[in-house]
């Protein structure tokens, strides 16, 4: 038998929810305080400002959290609840005080708190009152023969006889009083009018960020640049949205975070230029503390013009369903491949720890997920300081995700569409599996697969080129309107971009500007002076061509993405 949810306990205790992962939220969030979540938050009657809310302990566990709030409500009891024990001369006249048919008495230990969810669970019924009776009080114990707790009788004027339920439960005592009794007639009134006219479910005209999308088939084998520009999104300027004050260590967490963004993120046309500029804002902050309102000029002032995408749109880590993956998956991603790319371009006597401890500072700071926190935090004190050099730093954030993997798998949260298991599935990397019991993967395998997988050559471009074009159509309409175009829609400030191509085309040599952090202490312009061996094979402006160096000024390595 399903036990009563607690939005009958109304009008004792009122209960609502707010999205903080809602887009259109966020600053209501940030009012009230509220970085993570599960965050449970009890406010006393008649509060008015977000301060005067208290936290209370968000366990798992939905019986503890009832026992959690009614502990909370006795703070600020009404003694018309009958929370409160009944003793023996209230119990003796209570028909004579109160009119109603019927009053059910259950007898409990003081610990027990079946008794004062019944009650509540009773607060929209007429007819029928509840109290509970403590095993200390002895008169009423004898009277009606009580020797186990919780027992339950029912009074009337008439008589009284033994509540006999399947299982001495909240929920088998509150469905024998309500078959007993009568729907409270403006509960019912409201239940009716709320059925003809429903409330609304969001601000009316709000734009619902995690409305459900056009699914988009995608090929699991690669990353998308989609997912990276969204994780940025949301990890700069929606989540941070929620802190009203970044504070000292939340502060210096997020100058780490965007150092390493800075240094490793993979080329991209302008998000490269916002992550330097956004380092080197935050780099010559003085304050030890930074409001959410400085925070945002810095961040229009780094991100010109408008780099930063409005609002999410996942491509690989899309959901089966918007409340799935999304987030969560493209944290993953893009700290695998900050990894991949740390090892790649990091200087070889670099701290292999620079992107795991940037990414346990924020998980521990900013990660929505309370217990994801707290179980990326526990692994880390486990086996994190055991991580010698930046390709164990690879592998160990790939273990550590399989074992989230499998902590997670079944769980409610996981999208019926992806299940969690160990990867990589043997279809994308069949050298990875061993097939043995005690040994079942080739980390050498592995290693060499996730250096692959979460390399630059790897990410599709497929939203980004699609975006480039709606820019590009933005300033075709704008020129039009202001007679830059000629009759046929030549080029007098049109087709910029197919200009500048057609000229690289043209040209014998393609200087490639890569910024890269050669030393790990300071960014320098690397060029390189690339042949073309036929006419029709010139790099256009979508190539990028990542260089790196030998300490004798030598190419070691050249991969194009």
């Amino acid at each position: 038998m399903p036990a009563p949810v607690i939005a009958a306990w109304r009008p004792a205790v009122a209960v609502g929810a707010v999205d903080c992962q809602n887009e259109c939220k966020t600053k209501e969030c940030g009012n009230f305080e509220v970085p993570r979540f599960p965050t449970l938050r009890v406010f006393k009657p008649n509060s008015t400002k977000p301060e005067d809310g208290k936290d209370i302990d968000n366990n798992p566990d939905v019986s503890v959290l009832r026992q959690s709030i009614i502990t909370n409500l006795e703070k600020y009891m009404d003694p018309s609840l009958g929370l409160k024990p009944a003793c023996t001369e209230e119990v003796h006249g209570f028909f004579q005080k109160n009119n109603v048919m019927y009053l059910a008495l259950i007898f409990e230990e003081n610990d027990s708190f079946v008794g004062r969810e019944v009650i509540l669970d009773m607060q929209q019924y007429e007819n029928i009152a509840v109290r509970r009776v403590l095993s200390s009080e002895k008169k009423l114990v004898e009277e009606y023969n009580v020797t186990t707790f919780p027992s339950a009788y029912l009074l009337s004027s008439n008589g009284s006889s033994a509540i006999k339920v399947q299982g001495e439960t909240r929920s088998s005592y509150t469905s024998f009083l309500r078959d007993r009794s009568g729907f409270n007639k403006k509960t019912l009134t409201l239940k009716v009018q709320n059925e003809i006219t429903p409330p609304p479910s969001r601000v009316p005209g709000a734009e619902d960020p995690t409305e459900a999308t056009p699914w988009k088939y995608t090929d699991r084998s690669k990353l998308y640049m989609a997912d990276l520009e969204s994780v940025l999104h949301c990890s700069l300027r929606v989540n941070k949205a929620k802190f009203p004050v970044l504070k000292e260590e939340q502060l210096e967490t997020l100058k780490r975070y965007v150092a390493v963004l800075a240094k490793y993120f993979p080329e991209h046309d302008s998000l490269n230029e916002f992550l330097y500029s956004l380092d080197n804002s935050l780099k010559n902050l003085k304050e030890s503390n930074i409001s959410h309102s400085a925070l945002e000029d810095i961040l229009k002032k780094s991100n010109p013009p408008a780099v930063l995408r409005k609002k999410a749109r996942w491509m690989g880590c899309q959901g089966s369903k918007p409340h799935y993956r999304g987030y969560s998956c493209s944290v993953w991603v893009l700290f695998h491949l900050l990894t991949v790319q740390a090892s790649r371009y990091g200087k070889q006597d670099a701290d292999p720890l620079e992107v795991l401890q940037t990414m346990r500072g924020f998980m521990h700071h900013f990660y929505y997920c309370r217990s994801c926190s707290e179980h990326f935090e526990g692994m880390a004190k486990k086996s994190m300081d055991q991580v010698k050099s930046r390709d164990e730093a690879i592998l160990w954030l790939w273990e550590r995700h399989n074992t989230v993997n499998m902590r997670v798998k079944n769980q409610s949260n996981e999208d019926p569409k992806f299940p969690k298991t160990l990867w990589p599935p043997s279809n994308l990397c069949p050298l990875c599996h061993n097939n043995l019991s005690e040994s079942p993967w080739n980390k050498t395998e592995v290693l060499s697969f996730l250096q692959r997988h979460y390399s630059p050559t790897n990410i599709e471009n497929d939203e980004l080129t699609r975006h480039r074009r709606e820019v590009d159509g933005e300033a075709y309409m704008k020129d039009k309107d202001h007679g830059l175009l000629g009759d046929k829609g030549e080029e007098r400030g049109w087709n910029r971009s197919e200009q500048k191509e057609g000229e690289e085309r043209k040209a014998e040599q393609v200087d490639i500007v890569v910024k890269r952090e050669a030393s790990g202490l300071k960014r320098q312009t690397l060029k390189a002076a690339v042949l073309a061996t036929k006419k029709k094979q010139w790099l256009n402006k979508r190539d990028t061509i990542l260089l790196s160096r030998a300490d004798d000024g030598s190419p070691s390595s050249i991969s194009a993405c």
